[in-house]
C-alpha cells in the first residue's frame, strides 16, 4: 500500500462518527448493513451520515451496493487488512516473535 493510501483512510477513520460507523460496519461483515439501520444506530441524520459515508468511501474503505431496494453499506475488509499490513508490516524489525501479543490479541477476538 502506498503512502498517500494509507494517510487517507486514516484521516478518514480519525473523525469519532466515522469511525463509529466503519466499526459497526465490520461487525456486521458480510451481510453489511442497510444505510437506514446504520442511520438508526448513529442517530444521526440521513444526510449527515452520508456525508461520512461518502468520506468513508472515497477513502476505499466503505462500499455501497443495491439490494433490492435497500442500499447496503460494507466496511471493505481487503482495504482495513492493507491498511493493518501497512502499519504493522515493519513491526519489531522483521522479528515476528516480538509481534505475536498483537496477533494473538486479534485471533481472541
Amino acid at each position: 500500500m502506498q503512502t498517500d493510501i494509507a494517510l487517507t483512510m486514516l484521516a478518514a477513520l480519525a473523525h469519532p462518527t466515522r469511525l463509529d460507523a466503519f466499526r459497526l460496519l465490520v461487525r456486521h461483515e458480510p451481510d453489511g448493513l442497510a444505510t437506514g439501520d446504520l442511520v438508526a444506530a448513529s442517530g444521526l441524520s440521513q444526510s449527515t451520515l452520508s456525508t461520512h459515508l461518502a468520506v468513508l468511501g472515497k477513502a476505499g474503505l466503505v462500499r455501497s451496493e443495491k439490494r433490492g431496494r435497500q442500499q447496503i453499506q460494507r466496511a471493505d475488509i481487503d482495504a482495513l487488512r492493507g491498511l493493518m499490513l501497512f502499519l504493522a508490516k515493519d513491526c519489531c524489525g522483521g522479528r515476528a516473535e516480538l509481534c505475536a501479543p498483537l496477533i494473538a490479541d486479534l485471533a481472541c477476538c
